[in-house]
């Protein structure tokens, strides 16, 4: 009597889909483990979704809404949030009816305002006068709101100081920390927000070839820029976490 052919199974040997599985497996670990290192919470949530939808946990089913990590420091701004901001400190300025000489411009891919030394500096001066408190607060309530960073510049004429013993840089640096501790020691702009430099008379807006041309190049100003940027490598640059404690 003749033997019955045996019958063969069809698909994949059993032990196929079990190694099958155990690469699977491995590879989700893998990833688990990329993703830790990477630091990345938004990987970090999809692959953890991921390996348990492997293992059955959430029925095989992926979450595919994630929450996205909450924002700890502000984000760069792009160019039309840019020119909102811009729009909304000139606004400000001409509600407040500060001193006409402030001027608010774009330069340098920064909103700059300027202010004039008469209004913050006695002539000669390095200490911010009394009468300059009231600006230098409103100025500070305008852009404290504001996901940018501060910082505080100041610049001369190029007519050399009476004294020899300090410069118009010196000069210049002395009025920026100047300002920069006044809003320090008020509270009124988060210090890791702030820095000050000073370029002495490396930075005219006008040629120094008249008094009135030598008034406006002798000014602070307050450069908003947005925060994360990489910052331009600066002459006699002064952090201000350097300046604690004053």
């Amino acid at each position: 009597m003749a033997k019955k052919p045996k019958k063969k199974q069809e698909g994949a040997p059993a032990w196929m889909v079990t190694y099958s599985d155990l690469v699977t497996l491995l590879l989700t670990f893998f990833v688990l483990l990329l993703s830790m290192a990477s630091m990345d919470r938004i990987k970090f949530s999809a692959a953890s979704n991921s390996l348990k939808g492997a293992f059955g946990i959430m029925g095989g089913k992926q979450q595919t809404e994630i929450a996205p990590p909450a924002i700890i420091d502000f984000s760069p701004i792009d160019d039309d949030m840019f020119q909102r901001v811009y729009k909304r400190i000139l606004e400000q300025l001409n509600r407040l009816r500060l001193d006409k000489t402030i001027t608010l411009v774009k330069d340098r891919g920064a909103i700059v305002l300027r202010v004039n030394e008469a209004i913050l500096f006695d002539v000669g001066q390095t200490e911010v006068k009394p009468a300059a408190y009231p600006v230098l607060r409103k100025v500070a309530d305008m852009v404290r709101p504001l996901p940018m960073q501060l910082r505080v510049e100041g610049h001369t004429d190029d007519v050399p100081v009476a004294s020899g013993q300090r410069t118009n840089w010196d000069i210049s640096v002395q009025r920026a920390v100047s300002v920069l501790k006044f809003l320090q020691q008020e509270d009124l702009f988060p210090l890791d927000r702030m820095a000050a430099v000073g370029y002495g008379e490396q930075k005219p807006l006008a040629p120094n070839d008249s008094d009135e041309n030598r008034a406006l190049n002798r000014r602070v100003e307050f450069v908003l820029e947005s925060m994360g940027k990489h910052q331009e490598k600066l002459p006699y640059l002064i952090d201000a976490k350097d300046q604690m404690p004053f």
